[in-house]
């Protein structure tokens, strides 16, 4: 059996290739997958060959957000049946370092991903029709949910992280720098635990839009008006919490810079190496903390999916076939025209 791949050669060099498929052995399941969501890393890897350190050393089938349909089971498998329409957990870790011994998987030293640089050779991904993976990945979700949802599940889960980074929002005021399909999810939920003000802030209307849509009590286009946020700025600060998805110098300027005394800054979005106002951050008495992957939040994410606990249909913006990559890929790089671009595949049907 043979099944059709999106693979990354080089630097805006996809192609549509085939390859074999195994029968899923024990423990394992066959997917037909149904969606899968282009992410900002999917992006860099086709855009700049990686990002930071991590570069693309040979051929990566890409896409780490994807759902589907069981097919196949193999020997032991009770978790998911044939004909369940599930999200796969891309995240692997080895359950046996250190870090994974202490309960912080997302930092395990053997972390396996689907569809990342990181390793050497590098961990194949998700975009293709039909996929061999462990049982254990597989999370099953409400058969009235759309693929494009499911698949948002690995989106969700970091940023369900992040929130768990940041505490209590309840009453709290909120800044979230950076629309993207992150920005726009922290938005929702910290709308969705309770945040008396959400603020959102981008250099592009159209994901400011979705925002708006998923719970935003405000947007500002800061590229055209900018100003609006010095008010936020007075007497030493506004906010209480900022989730910062750009990864952007101004932004991260602009979110200390509104935070009021003893703020609480959340970094969620990655670059290289930006200049911080780091005066500003002692003299504000600032905590700047870091939020990466997730763990036990993506059954947290599936679970809200499949109940509808928020609604992700103002970010997913377009959807291709597999075969119409190369479009997909730029029109998600195009952030005056989309949120959350998928690609869709054999199960979408």
């Amino acid at each position: 059996m043979q099944t059709r791949i999106c693979r990354l050669h080089g630097q805006n060099d996809i192609r549509i290739e085939t390859q074999p498929v195994a029968v899923p052995a024990a423990g394992e399941v066959l997917v037909a997958i149904g969606a899968g969501g282009i992410c900002g890393s999917d992006l860099h890897y086709y855009q700049d060959g990686g990002f930071g350190p991590i570069r693309v050393k040979e051929p990566i089938i890409l896409g780490h957000e994807a759902s589907g349909t069981v097919i196949e089971i193999g020997e032991g498998v009770t978790n998911v049946a044939v004909g369940d329409r599930i999200a796969i957990n891309p995240s692997r870790p080895c359950n046996d370092c250190a870090y994974c011994r202490e309960g912080l998987f997302q930092h395990c030293l053997d972390m396996r991903f689907n569809g990342s640089a990181l390793r050497f050779p590098h961990e194949q991904g998700l975009f293709r029709d039909l996929i061999v993976v462990e049982a254990g990945q597989c999370l099953p979700v409400s058969a009235e949910v759309s693929f494009a949802e499911a698949a948002c599940a690995e989106p969700l889960a970091v940023c369900l992280h992040a929130r768990r980074r940041a505490g209590d929002l309840c009453s709290k005021r909120v800044l979230v720098t950076g629309a993207g399909p992150i920005g726009v999810l922290c938005a929702a939920l910290a709308a969705e635990a309770g945040a008396a003000e959400v603020v959102v802030t981008d250099l592009q209307d159209v994901p400011l839009q979705a925002a708006s849509a998923m719970g935003a009590t405000r947007v500002i286009n800061v590229g055209r008006d900018g100003a609006e946020m010095e008010a936020y700025a007075a007497d030493k600060g506004h906010f209480d919490v900022a989730f910062e998805c750009s990864a952007a110098a101004p932004a991260i300027r602009s979110a200390i810079t509104t935070l009021r005394p003893q703020g609480l800054l959340i970094q969620v979005g990655v670059s290289g190496d930006v200049p911080v106002p780091l005066n500003m951050l002692v003299g504000k008495e600032i905590t700047f903390r870091g939020t990466h992957r997730f763990h036990e939040e993506f059954a947290e994410a599936v679970a809200m999916i499949s109940s509808r606990g928020i609604d992700l249909t103002p970010m997913i913006s377009q959807s291709y076939p597999m075969e119409e990559a190369r479009a997909a890929f730029d029109v998600a790089g195009d952030r005056s025209r989309s949120v959350k671009v998928h690609l869709t595949f054999a199960a979408d049907t």
